[in-house]
């Protein structure tokens, strides 16, 4: 008999938690019809908070992971093997992308390290919230874990900016090798969340993030002038779109496509994935590879849920997580090949830019966020160190 963490608690507390976000019923409505509209993978919406779909995950658009999820009557997606206990894990994007793929491998990895004791779930297209309302969750121990934007983690560390800061990488390998080699700059990061109710277990990324458009093509900063660009909420996202040059406007994901569309945002960045997967596409049609950003999506458990484990399975669960993380950049690097070719065929007009006067007018930005702390001076110099190899 499947036993779930904190089951009895889950509609009621996330109710509170969506609430203290300033989320609402219409909010999910809304970002239920904007999956509608952009994305092929789910045929059916939810239209009211708290209303499940089997139909998230149902068509796999064979997306090069290794084998199709299972999903449950709660329209979540599941690994092959289910524990004694189930761990519910909260995504904002689609059923077949990499990251969930990523999680239902660790789930099996788990259920097989704590001998059947624990697996995880993962609740796709913000069945349980978007990733702000999800984060609040978790902190509060309603939802057990959740993937979530390292923007957000500023907002309870500032030092997290120092991982996610434009042009602070020069190649996604880079960022691999620091979020895999094991130092304890990076650990002694991510263990600074655990007195607000959360930690952080390991960090995926999607890729590189560049800027699309609606009217064309931008190759320098002065393109961008005036241009209001959607942004992640956080204090660095916007100073960084301001210094490449447009004005950076934070919107919810679900909320891109239509804004878009109505001139409301003159266009946004994200990795290929991302703007593949959602259909923006059809309307931001111009591509251009600034590759100003790789920005991590870290995954996160709950202290109190993480506090009922035991000492060996707690350890289990971290080196099930830190081994996930080179499944999901191997996935992700394969399917970043395959939408760049299918956004070619789309017709999408794909530019490759000269990212020197962009990466220029950052260095103020990537000096402070380096220099912010004790802490990250330790991560940044653990990613001179391994680019200077």
């Amino acid at each position: 008999m499947k036993r779930k963490v904190v089951a009895t608690m889950l509609v009621a507390a996330m109710t509170m938690g969506l609430a203290a976000c300033g989320s609402s019923a219409s909010s999910t409505a809304t970002t239920a019809a904007a999956k509608e509209e952009t994305t092929a993978a789910a045929k059916e919406t939810t239209a009211a908070a708290g209303e499940t779909t089997a139909a998230a995950g149902a068509e796999s658009k064979a997306a090069d992971t290794k084998a199709a999820a299972e999903t449950n009557a709660e329209g979540a997606v599941t690994g092959s093997k289910e524990g004694q206990t189930v761990l519910k894990c909260s995504f904002n994007q689609s059923a077949d992308n990499p990251e969930a793929e990523a999680v239902r491998e660790m789930s099996d990895a788990l259920y097989d390290a704590t001998e059947g004791r624990y697996s995880i779930e993962v609740y796709p297209n913000e069945l349980l919230g978007n990733q702000q309302d999800s984060l609040a969750s978790v902190s509060a121990g309603a939802v057990d874990m959740a993937l979530v934007a390292n923007s957000l983690l500023e907002g309870v560390n500032p030092d997290f900016a120092v991982l996610g800061t434009p042009y602070m990488f020069e190649n996604i390998d880079q960022q691999e090798e620091l979020f895999t080699n094991g130092n304890d700059a990076v650990k002694k990061l991510y263990s600074t969340t655990e007195s607000k109710g959360f930690k952080v277990l390991a960090a995926y990324c999607l890729g590189p993030r560049n800027i699309y458009t609606k009217d064309g093509p931008v190759t320098k900063p002065e393109d961008l002038k005036g241009k209001k660009i959607r942004v992640m909420q956080s204090d660095t996202m916007i100073a960084m779109m301001k210094d490449l040059g447009g004005v950076g406007t934070p919107m919810s994901q679900g909320d891109v496509y239509s804004a878009i569309q109505t001139g409301t945002l003159d266009g946004a960045e994200n990795n290929i994935i991302t703007y593949m997967d959602l259909k923006q596409n059809e309307v931001g049609p111009y591509y251009s590879k600034t590759q100003h950003l790789m920005i991590p999506d870290e995954v996160i458990i709950s202290s109190t849920v993480l506090n009922t484990m035991s000492a060996d399975d707690q350890a289990a669960l971290e080196k099930v997580a830190t081994d996930s993380v080179k499944t999901a950049y191997s996935l992700c690097a394969d399917l970043r090949d395959k939408y760049e070719e299918d956004a070619k065929a789309a017709g999408v007009t794909i530019t490759d830019v000269d990212i020197t006067p962009f990466k220029d007018a950052c260095q103020e930005l990537i000096e402070k966020n380096a220099n912010m702390s004790d802490d990250t001076k330790a991560v940044y110099a653990e990613i001179q160190k391994i680019q200077n190899k």
